[in-house]
């Protein structure tokens, strides 16, 4: 987890901000932490999409690969 100090906080905020990672920012006074700042938790449907192009599916996904005859007597 990256920390920074209240100075440098109170000065670069705004670009903090847009850089906050997932696990957050610990804020320090005189080195020791006074606040932790988290980004706020975000809806599942921002994720909808998110691997386009990113991943590439082989082969048949709604198949076990097992030929079976649902007619047939076991």
């Amino acid at each position: 987890m990256k920390t920074v100090g209240a100075a440098k906080f109170k000065e670069q905020c705004l670009a903090l901000l847009d850089r906050l990672d997932p696990d957050g920012l610990v804020i320090t006074k005189h080195g020791k932490p006074v606040a932790k700042l988290i980004p706020f938790e975000r809806q599942s449907a921002s994720m909808i999409g998110a691997l386009k192009d990113k991943i590439e599916v082989r082969g048949d996904v709604f198949s076990t690969g097992t030929s079976w005859d649902a007619d047939a007597e076991s």
